[in-house]
């Protein structure tokens, strides 16, 4: 008996609607999240069968969840096999074109590449191309990811890739996850909401039943309505989760011996067989909600039970468990039902049965490992336990994870090795490394893996291992002091880096090309450019002596960065550094330049070569691995930056931004940087979610200046002028505490800080308010600025096209907050911005038509606003484009698209009050000249604040004042 699909036809719609735009052209993901039972693979199970007989190609993929053991590409990897036994000449071509995709495919294919690793962008860009290629507007491609919950981490960025590629495919992508199971630092948890920002992302909640949609389900199981009194009891237990429904009455209902919880539901049901199918859903249940079939009867024949040992007992008991509904058949393997089956058969083994299962599962894979992978055999080996084979299975593991380029579960690996390595030292002893290399290779793990902290504690250990040999101490301080440098511990990087030097002796050797090159490094990052210039110059000549092209690439890129170079030595400098880094396969060298290549560029004001070279480094950082690694999470965040300044304030397409599989600093310093859009996206909760970022101001000094920077901004855009500069000093402050004192960035707070000055002296004088210590506070911003500018002309040569376009910005808010208009200080700035940066050239050139005005050139005023406006418009910049819109429409500026001003909004009363309050007389006062009373005076003023979106008389007066309703007086 099948389960009965009832209801839900709400959501076949919408997937049946999303398959048939993707027949069209439209390609999208949809995201299934409910409650483990509530009906999630039943849906899928359904809209798939529909759209095969539709025409529609279907392929599916699934999560397993195997602890700390992960298994990469595992989804794709069964899709893709689907597909290539559906049609073996679509992904045969591309497996050739791309041979990466080949040990994905199953087809046998996929050497190493020429630098000995896969290359993860190809495996990448093959399996966006198979899909494409097996999909047609004819035969539209279902791909129907399951439990993403357990998705292992390449598998989740192999998604995001997928669905960052999204353009005119016929494919439609389904992906299922627990929502049960996703705690706060849940890894799936902050992918599934970044993915769900992405414009061909739609979410497809699935709520347990409604009453009478239980109604109808629990009708479809029992063959008949359940009486009310049963009907209501099943609801009360089952909560509308189906599963649960379904388990209870199969179970039996309507009997008083109806178990209280559903692990013993479930138990029931399992309980009901016989011996033999009773320890084969045992097995099965060691390996996950799904086992390969050969793998389990590999399982039964190697189990110490004789159960299954008796010719055919196997079949028989697998035909039992099935017609008991509790195993089932699923694109050829053996499937729990549920997985809330496997897990309660699984949790109810005693510790004897557990260790059976595991090493029944090891037998197997030791006579035939053919029958799975090293991830699996660890896996099985950790929980039998069979120590020594858990050692030597997470080391094959960790290699094939470093092989196919997954960092974090080859940390995973590497970390079960550096546990059991005392429990076995005989079997660690066979291992090509000794402890000191495993915890090394550990550490460089965590760092492509973006765990920076945990790259550090790793390299200290290795420091401080007793088996280290004397003369490997150098090397191991030169990692320690590399690993250091990924957390921004400038100090302690110098200092490990000096002993190593000094350790080594002064003849010409790889190790002491490293420690020179990472010496200079950490000067450099020191502010000592003078002593790094010599040592990285000695590290080229070292490194080159030695024939270490890594080490005279990491050099290089410090030179490029350290000496007073012009733009195109330095960069030319780069691109050498480049070639020799990706020659030499440095992978850390190698975006540690992309990342400078592309910052040289972006200070330079070439924003078209910026952002070249950060959506360059970014991809690579993604088909290396390294997304969060040290500089491709500072890629990650200049990209954002670099889109933003050039007017795409689109919100990341699949960028993660916070929490959960995104290491905490790097969603931090990510997050930040996407606020740059966001705020003048106008998003609702920017300053919430600036504040949230708080936390890591101290670990990395950006993360504050360009959080709390945009939170400024945002503060200043929704009328709190007063909050904004409060938080801007404390954002100062901090900055000023751990960079130089006259930091560039400080003339771009600078210029916020005047903003806000300049709108609450705007209001001030409204309300007939002083102004005179907002007016002493624009002075000595204006001077702080303009020494900023000046401090940094010594070493550089000047500051910037960015530093000079914000330092005019500063200038012209300077006038605007002494109440002088001076259309020639915004035209400068419009002209400064015009180097690329399209927003601030926008936002400058909204001022500038705003003082046009105020001097008479009304012409010129609407010049200047017409074009504000349509690259506000265009960019989507809702603030901006509102206030330009506000601006036309109380000057009554000849614009296309606005319309005329018009007071219809407030009432002749509501506007004569508004006119006296904006003369700061009270509501007595007001009554008193209207000649009503002071209540009347306060039903008006509430009624005018309402109609205003205002929160207080002030606020009040600076919307009317904006909107033109301000225009007489009484």
């Amino acid at each position: 008996m099948s389960t009965p699909f009832v209801a839900r036809a709400d959501q076949v719609a919408r997937l049946t609607e999303a398959l048939d735009r993707a027949r069209a052209g439209a390609p999208a993901l949809v995201l299934l999240g409910a409650d483990a039972g509530v009906g999630k693979t039943r849906l899928v199970r359904e809209v798939a069968a529909r759209a095969e007989a539709g025409g529609a190609r279907v392929a599916l993929g699934h999560c397993v969840d195997l602890g700390e053991i992960g298994l990469p590409y595992l989804p794709f990897a069964e899709a893709l096999g689907a597909l290539h036994a559906l049609d073996p000449d679509a992904v045969g071509a591309v497996v050739a074109a791309r041979p990466a995709l080949g040990r994905l495919a199953g087809t046998g294919a996929g050497g190493a590449s020429g630098d000995g690793v896969a290359d993860r962008l190809q495996l990448f860009e093959g399996v966006a191309e198979a899909l494409a290629a097996c999909a047609s507007p004819a035969h539209p491609l279902l791909l129907v990811l399951e439990d993403l919950h357990w998705a292992d981490a390449s598998s989740r960025d192999l998604l995001r890739f997928l669905v960052s590629r999204l353009t005119n495919q016929h494919l439609l992508v389904v992906a299922t996850y627990r929502t049960d199971d996703l705690h706060r630092r849940h890894p799936w948890r902050s992918v599934a909401a970044e993915l769900a920002r992405h414009p061909r992302t739609e979410h497809l909640p699935l709520e347990p039943f409604t009453e009478d949609e239980l109604r109808l389900f629990t009708a479809a199981v029992a063959g008949a309505p359940l009486p009310d009194p049963l009907l209501r009891r099943v609801r009360e237990r089952a909560e509308g989760n189906a599963y649960f429904t379904e388990e209870l009455l199969e179970a039996g209902a309507d009997g008083d011996e109806l178990p209280w919880s559903l692990g013993d539901v479930l138990r029931t049901r399992v309980e009901q067989l016989e011996a033999a199918p009773l320890r084969l859903v045992q097995l099965a249940s060691a390996a996950g909600r799904r086992v390969d079939e050969p793998l389990l009867r590999a399982a039964a024949r190697a189990d110490d039970d004789p159960v299954l040992r008796e010719p055919g007992a196997v079949d028989r008991a697998l035909r039992e468990a099935v017609a008991q509904h509790v195993l089932v058949v699923e694109d050829g393997r053996i499937a729990f039902r549920h997985a809330l089956l496997a897990e309660a058969v699984y949790t109810d083994l005693l510790p004897g049965e557990l260790s059976g299962v595991h090493r029944a599962y090891l037998r197997a894979l030791d006579a035939d490992p053919q029958l799975g992978t090293a991830a699996q055999r660890a896996a099985h080996a950790v929980r039998a336990p069979d120590l020594p084979v858990a050692l030597r299975a997470s080391w094959d593991a960790a290699v094939q994870a470093h092989r196919v380029l997954a960092p974090a579960e080859e940390l995973r690996h590497f970390e079960v090795v550096l546990r059991l390595w005392e429990a076995v030292p005989e079997e660690a002893a066979r291992l090509p490394e000794r402890h000191v290399g495993v915890l090394l290779r550990a550490a460089g793990a965590a760092s492509r893996a973006g765990a920076a902290d945990r790259a550090v504690q790793l390299a200290r250990s290795a420091l401080d291992d007793p088996g280290t040999p004397p003369d490997e101490v150098p090397v191991v301080r030169t990692a320690l002091a590399r690993h250091l440098l990924g957390v921004d511990d400038v100090p302690a990087a110098l200092a490990e880096a000096t002993r190593a030097v000094a350790e080594l002796p002064d003849t010409p050797t790889p190790a002491r090309a490293w420690a020179l090159a990472t010496y200079a490094r950490a000067a450099v990052n020191a502010g000592r450019e003078d002593e790094a210039e010599q040592l990285a110059a000695r590290a080229v000549e070292v490194a080159r002596a030695v024939d270490d092209a890594a080490a005279e690439s990491d050099a290089l890129a410090t030179l490029a960065v350290a000496e007073r170079l012009d733009h195109a030595h330095s960069t030319g400098l780069l691109t050498e550094a480049l070639e020799r880094a990706v020659a030499a396969a440095d992978r850390a060298t190698e975006l540690r330049i992309r990342y400078n290549l592309a910052s040289a560029h972006y200070d330079v004001g070439d924003l078209e070569a910026a952002a070249a070279a950060s959506a360059e480094g970014v991809a690579r950082a993604r088909a290396l691995g390294m997304t969060w690694a040290p500089h491709g999470m500072e890629l990650h965040a200049l990209d954002a930056t670099v889109r933003f300044a050039r007017g795409d304030l689109a919100p990341p397409a699949a960028t993660p931004a916070g929490g959960g599989d995104v290491p905490g600093l790097a969603a931090a310093l990510v997050g930040a940087a996407q606020l740059w859009a966001a705020v003048a996206r106008g998003d609702d909760g920017t300053v919430a979610w600036a504040a949230a970022l708080e936390p890591w101001w101290d670990r990395d000094a950006l993360v504050a200046l360009l959080a709390g920077g945009n939170a400024v901004d945002a503060l200043t855009w929704q009328g709190r002028p007063a909050e904004a500069r409060a938080l801007l000093d404390r954002v100062d402050a901090h900055m000023r505490s751990v960079w130089p004192e006259m930091y560039t960035g400080g003339i771009r707070m600078m210029a916020l800080a005047l903003a806000a000055v300049a709108d609450e002296a705007a209001t001030l004088r409204l309300t007939g308010g002083d102004v005179t210590a907002l007016l002493a506070d624009a002075d000595a911003r204006l001077e702080r600025a303009e020494r900023t500018a000046q401090g940094r002309r010594p070493r550089s040569g000047g500051i910037g096209p960015e530093g000079r376009a914000w330092l005019a910005r500063v200038r012209a808010e300077h006038a605007r907050a002494h109440g002088r208009a001076d259309p020639d200080a915004w035209a400068v700035a419009v002209e400064e911005f015009g180097y690329g940066h399209v927003y601030e050239q926008a936002r400058s050139r909204w001022r500038w038509a705003e003082a046009l005005l105020a001097v008479g050139d009304r012409a010129g005023a609407s010049e200047q606003a017409s074009v504000a406006l349509a690259e506000a418009e265009r960019m989507g910049a809702v603030p901006l484009a509102s206030a330009v819109r506000d601006l036309v429409r109380r000057g009554r500026l000849d614009v296309d698209g606005v319309r005329a001003p018009t007071t219809d909004v407030l009432t002749a009363r509501e506007a004569e009050v508004l006119a006296l309050v904006a003369q700061g007389l009270s509501n007595r006062q007001i009554g008193e000249r209207l000649f009503i009373s002071g209540k009347t005076v306060s039903v008006h003023v509430s009624n005018l604040l309402a109609k205003l979106g205002a929160h207080g008389r002030a606020e009040a007066v600076a919307v009317a004042h904006r909107r033109g309703l301000l225009t007489t007086v009484p």
